[in-house]
């Protein structure tokens, strides 16, 4: 194991990874046998199986880290992240910890809660916490916190400290309670303050971009938002509510559904303390993941036949759920009448999204329809049914002409669900390839950079797509590049990749910024006229430096 020399930096390691890669590909036989000794894919493979396996940076990145006792590139970043934020005045290293333990919406900037690295800072700077009792708070310090009330019992309900939150936030917003030091001590800790008369339906300003730590916006966030719908904790959630915390906050039940647990415990517990489903988006939320029996769980505290229902049913079209997701819709009273805002009946839309299976239900139920020229087309395309496609456009070869907008939109709706073959048939029978569609209002090519396909999005390239391409947000392909590439909406994706093929394909390359520091995890340059911050990673590539 290779020792890591002291004050190192991320863009040395970088620079590390990106050697050995070039070495691969020059088929170096010492970076061969590295690959064999640290990374997992690579273990006992010959020399030709090593060159199949097309490793890629991000191969040689994990090799790094593991060459220096880390499991990931991750923590090895974390690690080398920690080293330099130790080398920071006092109390800049104060608020650098507390936006590990909450996160942009409760400290300012732009990341998410990261506790574990909060928890290796604190180790490392016990004194971070003080005797400031707020930031007793956020690690559960009993002791200090039951000083604060002892001194003035009215604190308890007062905001202050560095972040200018209650105590009560403080606490039930900590990512420290998602760790097993730190889990116990804050549950007491909630409870010393609920038992001194702290209010449960305490709450702050988001301070969440454009919003900031200095300039919180209007919209408040509870603690039993921060206990449900953030940290997903149980026991925090259970107590909040038994000390009249009201879960018609507005966020909580619809942030609850993010829990990784499909049993989505805090929503149960929210629901069964009186949480109403009408108003929140819940249900809509829900279909956003293939979770059948939370669709359910909420159904069952909505009123049957709820006229949004039928709203509902289009947007689990709409997000190519299955046929029992649709059943569930229609049992509660889901009306497959409804239309559409573009004017299209279930049956068609069901169609137009590739969902045979939806299309045959609504049929036994006595709600299909017969199908025009167009509307055949597109179903066709969507279920990836290449002969039926090439024959309606061939007995209509003008067909594209008489596609409704609504038609159109299906390129970047189904490049925005995954659907990639059927994105490919479109493309290659001449479907209109900048037309724009799904959440953000892109084309297929924004959908594609969006999810970090960089396969994708060389085949759209390939066929005409630009990086011109805009946006809903007021922005292109760059744009979604980004932010995409900073807030990683998928744990799969390769935006570097997605870059170089930009690149490939007309995008200008990036020039430094006048100050550039390469240690920063996110970076920012200058890119088509334009000043932009992307991860380190895809600078590296823009730049011309990512040895992709």
């Amino acid at each position: 194991m290779s020792t890591l020399p002291e004050r190192s930096s991320v863009e040395h390691l970088r620079k590390q990874a990106k050697d050995l890669l070039r070495q691969y590909r020059l088929e170096d036989a010492a970076a061969f046998e590295r690959l064999r000794q640290s990374l997992p894919s690579a273990r006992n493979k010959s020399n030709p199986a090593l060159i199949a396996l097309q490793l890629r940076l991000h191969d040689m990145q994990s090799c790094i880290a593991r060459e220096y006792g880390f499991s990931s590139w991750v923590e090895l970043k974390d690690y080398v992240e920690l080293e330099g934020v130790l080398r920071e005045s006092f109390e800049s290293r104060r608020l650098h910890w507390l936006r590990l333990v909450y996160g942009a919406d409760v400290a300012g900037g732009t990341g998410r809660p990261r506790p574990a690295l909060a928890a290796r800072l604190l180790a490392e700077t016990p004194e971070l916490a003080g005797d400031d009792p707020y930031l007793a708070c956020a690690i559960g310090d009993e002791g200090a916190i039951r000083r604060a009330i002892d001194r003035d019992a009215g604190w308890v309900n007062r905001s202050g400290g560095l972040l200018n939150i209650p105590p009560l936030i403080a606490i039930t917003h900590s990512g420290l309670a998602g760790l097993d030091p730190y889990r116990e001590a804050l549950y007491r800790s909630v409870r010393l303050l609920l038992d001194a008369q702290a209010d449960p339906n305490a709450s702050f300003g988001n301070r969440w971009p454009p919003h900031s730590l200095e300039k919180p916006g209007d919209e408040r966030l509870t603690a039993i938002y921060g206990a449900a719908g953030k940290l997903h904790d149980v026991t925090m959630t259970e107590m909040l509510l038994a000390a009249g915390a009201d879960p018609n906050d507005g966020e909580s039940l619809y942030h609850s559904l993010e829990d990784p647990r499909r049993e989505l415990p805090c929503t149960r517990l929210l629901l069964e303390g009186g949480a109403r489903v009408p108003g929140t988006n819940a249900l809509a939320k829900v279909l956003d993941f293939d979770n059948l029996a939370g669709l359910k769980m909420l159904l069952a505290h909505t009123e049957q036949g709820d006229p949004d229902l039928g709203r509902i049913l289009h947007w689990a079209i709409y997000r190519g759920r299955s046929a029992a997701h649709v059943r569930a819709l229609l049992d509660a009273g889901a009306d497959p009448r409804t239309l559409h805002s573009d004017g299209q009946s279930a049956h068609r839309r069901a169609g137009s999204f590739g969902l045979p299976e939806v299309v045959r239900l609504l049929e036994e139920g006595g709600n299909g329809e017969p199908l025009s020229l167009e509307e055949k087309f597109v179903a066709a395309c969507a279920r990836v049914d290449k002969a039926e496609a090439r024959e309606l456009l061939a007995a209509k070869p003008d067909l594209f002409a008489s596609l409704s907008a609504g038609q159109l939109r299906q390129l970047p709706n189904l490049a925005m669900g995954g659907s990639d073959d059927a994105v490919r048939l479109m493309v290659e029978l001449g479907w209109p390839i900048a037309v724009r569609g799904g959440d953000i209002d892109g084309s297929a090519l924004n959908w594609a950079v969006f999810r970090g396909n960089p396969a994708l999005a060389e085949f759209l390239l390939e066929h005409g797509a630009s990086f011109r391409e805009s946006h809903g947000y007021g922005s292109d392909v760059i744009g979604t590049l980004s932010w995409a590439s900073l807030n990683e909406p998928r744990v799969d994706g390769d935006w570097p990749g997605c870059a170089a093929a930009l690149l490939a394909h007309g995008m200008p390359g990036a020039r430094p910024t006048s100050d550039p520091d390469p240690s920063a995890p996110n970076r920012t340059v200058l890119i088509d006229g334009r000043t932009m911050t992307f991860a380190a990673e895809v600078v590296d590539v823009l730049l011309g430096t990512g040895g992709e």
